[in-house]
């Protein structure tokens, strides 16, 4: 007697294309953070050497903090993560101020991030606490001058935000994302930290060590009428600690 090999039915074939849906539809998102959690590492490693050049800068300049940017009576200025000269539009490969420190621009590149701001502006990912590490004087305009501080008048440098993820709302049509290296503490009402790294993003303190925290979201109208709920949409809020966005307990010199 001959014997006839028997094949899947049509409803069988259905239930395990179904079952392999449901897998895919389980494992992928579990994939999905897997690849953003090794992002997040090395942007956290990043972060890290960014801090180190940062206080070996201070090291080299008797304890003097690293200025954000430092204008120039000629056409070039340097910014803490690259150069411009102004004359051309062009970028000054390792014209960065923490270049020498680093010998790497890529560093400045969180790899979870789009870096899209202008084509000249170059790779973004990290925001700097300028506004009290390096503040800057306007009251010259058009010439400026920057004021940074010291490492001594740091009281809390393990309290002290140095650098973490930025971006921002482009000021161009108010709805795209894009890099920003300017960290604004919350009490200046403008949500830089972002939550890049499935909801969480990463910070640098001035003693050195870095961790990820997550960002801290407003409500309502703020600012210069800003729109929370587009802030939040793009996980962008302030990096707080006290519940009170008017107060800068974790980027102050305190």
């Amino acid at each position: 007697m001959r014997t006839r090999s028997r094949g899947f039915t049509l409803i069988e074939l259905l239930v395990v294309i179904a079952i392999i849906a449901i897998l895919a539809a389980i494992l992928f998102p579990v994939f999905a953070k897997a690849r953003e959690k090794a992002r997040q590492t090395q942007c956290l490693s990043n972060l890290k050497q960014i801090g180190l050049g940062w206080s070996m800068y201070a090291g080299d300049y008797d304890e003097g903090v690293m200025p954000v940017e430092t204008p120039s009576a000629t056409t070039v200025s340097n910014y803490w993560w690259t150069a411009y000269d102004t004359a051309t539009s062009a970028q000054i490969p390792g014209g960065g101020i923490l270049y020498p420190y680093m010998k790497n621009e890529q560093i400045n590149a969180c790899p979870s991030f789009r870096n899209e701001l202008r084509t000249d502006v170059g790779l973004t990912g990290y925001a700097y606490n300028y506004v009290y590490l390096s503040p800057l004087d306007y009251s010259g305009w058009p010439a400026w001058q920057v004021h940074p501080t010291s490492l001594a008048s740091i009281q809390s440098p393990s309290e002290t935000v140095t650098f973490a993820d930025g971006a921002r709302i482009s000021f161009m049509d108010m709805t795209t994302l894009e890099g920003n290296t300017y960290l604004d503490p919350p009490s200046y009402s403008y949500p830089g930290f972002h939550g890049r790294h499935n909801g969480v993003g990463n910070v640098a303190f001035a003693d050195g060590h870095a961790k990820a925290m997550t960002p801290v979201y407003r409500s309502g109208s703020f600012g210069f009428g800003y729109d929370a709920e587009l802030y939040k949409s793009n996980s962008l809020g302030d990096i707080d600690s006290d519940g009170n966005l008017s107060t800068d307990e974790l980027m102050d010199l305190q």
